[in-house]
């Protein structure tokens, strides 16, 4: 798993989204049990910060110490630093392991295996993430070219798993169902320009030319967006199966 995230932590865990209610109310039935969930990939956990409200006990991982030092406590999630695909966990552990976001990053093949290890039989997995967020005819375009153009030779190939939403990645389980989900929220040109400085491809240019590419962009985003927030969407798309 690449860590592409630990230079950017604060950033991260102020401007990147969260998830909707009605993810959580639409995956929690699929799950037969709630003694143990593995939220994998868990960044600042809000993921496992949710799943601790509805399992008896949630391990959270990461690669990234940066990552889980924004995490906030909780007494039933147990944080630990440990790649997605070799993990110390008991096999037949989880009743349900989520990835948000993350699998794009892993080994595939080794974390399949992983998963088929640490899940209980008849466990579930899910694993979801989200697009090139939408606002409006006149911005779309221009944050398009910016993720397309400006930062297209500095996106890792793991990227276009995201762009096709991860058709790619093998998903070798039972009972497999899709489910697309939005996020939205009102956010000012400011929000949205330090939301782009969470990327990647932003923080991987940064550390090559020491330059924030973010600034050349804030000029005319800010003029096209002006002074009020403005209502903007992420498009989710979610896949989930059943290990048996």
């Amino acid at each position: 798993m690449l860590d592409r995230f630990s230079s950017q932590a604060d950033l991260y865990a102020q401007y990147r989204i969260d998830y909707p209610a009605e993810l959580y109310d639409w995956l929690l039935p699929q799950v037969d049990h709630h003694n143990q969930a593995w939220d994998c990939a868990t960044g600042n956990g809000q993921v496992a910060a949710v799943l601790a409200q509805h399992f008896r006990q949630v391990e959270a991982t990461d690669i990234s110490q940066a990552q889980l030092d924004k995490a906030a406590a909780h007494p039933n999630i147990h944080y630990h630093i440990t790649p997605a695909e070799h993990t110390p966990f008991a096999p037949a552990s989880f009743d349900l392991i989520t990835v948000a976001q993350a699998v794009h990053w892993f080994e595939p093949d080794a974390f399949v295996d992983e998963v088929r290890r640490v899940a209980r039989p008849g466990g579930t997995v899910a694993e979801w993430g989200y697009g090139l967020v939408q606002v409006s005819p006149e911005i779309d375009p221009l944050i398009r070219k910016f993720h397309d153009e400006t930062m297209g030779p500095y996106w890792d190939p793991n990227r276009q798993h995201i762009t096709n939403e991860y058709a790619h990645l093998p998903f070798p389980f039972a009972k497999v169902q899709h489910k697309r989900f939005a996020v939205r929220r009102q956010w000012s040109a400011e929000w949205m320009l330090n939301y782009l400085r969470t990327w990647s491809s932003v923080a991987k240019y940064q550390k090559q030319h020491d330059q924030d590419p973010v600034a050349k962009l804030a000029a005319e985003l800010s003029q096209r967006w002006g002074s009020a927030e403005r209502p903007v969407v992420f498009p989710v798309f979610l896949r989930l199966g059943v290990v048996e």
